[in-house]
């Protein structure tokens, strides 16, 4: 467990175990500890970097006027750590993130894994959208904690919400989301527009879906499968969004065989 400072946040990371150096992205309002589950399964096998990107968990920001971007952080980490190439893997937000990344500096991806990835450019369907409406609304209207609650609610964690367990470690883990993002402006440097650059990613890709994410998801995994060339797509039966906590058996099969490959 580290810090790296960086101009404006000192970066938390953990890095366990030998091989493929793997870096793992977490999504919107998580961290580092939704990866639990693969890192205790996957550094048999690979050097597993995770941490909180900036604004989140223990990744707090020093200064919110500074400009940042979300891959130069990723690329600053792995060049501190010594990493010359590396397999990314990323969920949702960490999806786009991952995405960027990639494009950033493609020579040094062996490997790129998306999981339930946001995509900008695929129209959201209207109740995942006015469900992420009511995210801001409640933040205005009542604060915080109010805002987490109705996050926890949205229809990207319905799924792994049957699981009480499940359910309490997502809690626990959005509890120590700082709320930034909701309240003030973020001053995160220009998106490039990924979507118009999928045909360019030369990187195995493997895309990964639950099967019963919300719909504006299945439609982004599909667009991301069909416009990166050779991309692999796996749909894990019976999940959400959360794919990788609520059927983490079947993902992590799915990153130990792209992690093989990519160090064969």
């Amino acid at each position: 467990m580290s810090t790296l400072p960086l101009d404006g946040t000192d970066l938390y990371y953990e890095v366990e175990g030998a091989g493929v150096a793997v870096l793992l992205i977490h999504g919107f309002a998580l961290d580092a500890r939704m990866w639990d589950d693969q890192v205790a399964d996957l550094r048999d096998a690979a050097r597993v970097i995770r941490y909180d990107a900036r604004g989140f968990g223990r990744s707090r920001r020093r200064d919110p006027d500074v400009t940042y971007t979300h891959a130069g952080d990723a690329w600053a980490l792995l060049d501190h750590l010594g990493v010359d190439d590396v397999v990314i893997v990323g969920l949702s937000m960490g999806g786009r993130i991952a995405l960027e990344t990639t494009l950033a500096d493609p020579d040094r991806v062996r490997a790129l894994v998306l999981i339930d990835a946001v995509l900008d450019g695929v129209r959201w369907d209207e109740k995942s959208d006015r469900e992420m409406a009511a995210v801001s609304a409640s933040m205005k209207a009542d604060g915080l904690a109010a805002a987490k609650a109705t996050w926890l609610a949205h229809g990207f964690f319905r799924p792994a919400r049957r699981d009480p367990a499940l359910a309490a470690r997502l809690a626990a883990i959005v509890e120590n989301f700082p709320g930034l993002h909701l309240s003030e402006p973020d001053p995160h440097g220009s998106h490039p527009a990924v979507i118009e650059e999928l045909s360019s990613i030369a990187a195995p890709t493997t895309v990964i879906v639950g099967q019963l994410d919300v719909p504006c998801f299945q439609d982004m995994a599909d667009r991301l499968a069909t416009g990166i060339p050779g991309a692999h797509k796996v749909v894990i039966p019976d999940a959400g969004h959360m794919a990788n906590m609520e059927a983490p058996d079947v993902v992590n099969t799915v990153l130990r065989e792209v992690i093989e490959k990519a160090a064969s």
